[in-house]
């Protein structure tokens, strides 16, 4: 097992933790980074968060006149999705939109991500 700065660059990007933190998280997870931020986010408040996170976003897409859902990070648009790839498949819910759940998880569980609803008009409303 090798921890390499890169790796802890990574984690403490993704995460928001200190170097000290970064690197444990990567000790226990043998390296793995994938497996340093999940020991990082714990899970139960993870799971909350991202919950509360994905109603507020059907909520939205409910009222209509949502577009697109962005992700952005220190100002730079990270991921734009279309509402209508997560619609296609049906009535919204967590199984039909699973856009909302891969933008409520990146932007909840310390990423330091922002999301943010774009309506058909060009307005925006910030979720998280």
């Amino acid at each position: 097992m090798q921890i390499t700065l890169e790796a802890v660059e990574k984690v403490m990007e993704l995460t928001g933790v200190d170097y000290a933190a970064a690197k444990d998280a990567l000790v226990k997870a043998d390296g793995d980074v994938d497996e340093a931020v999940k020991l990082i986010a714990p899970e139960e408040k993870g799971d909350d968060k991202v919950k509360e996170t994905v109603d507020k976003i059907k909520a939205k897409v409910k009222e209509g006149n949502v577009d697109k859902i962005q992700i952005s990070k220190d100002g730079e648009i990270v991921l734009s999705l279309p509402v209508n790839i997560g619609i296609v498949g049906g009535i919204i819910g967590l199984a039909a939109a699973p856009w909302a759940f891969i933008a409520a998880t990146i932007a909840t569980l310390g990423f330091g991500c922002k999301i943010e609803i774009v309506k058909k008009d060009g307005s925006t409303d910030e979720i998280v």
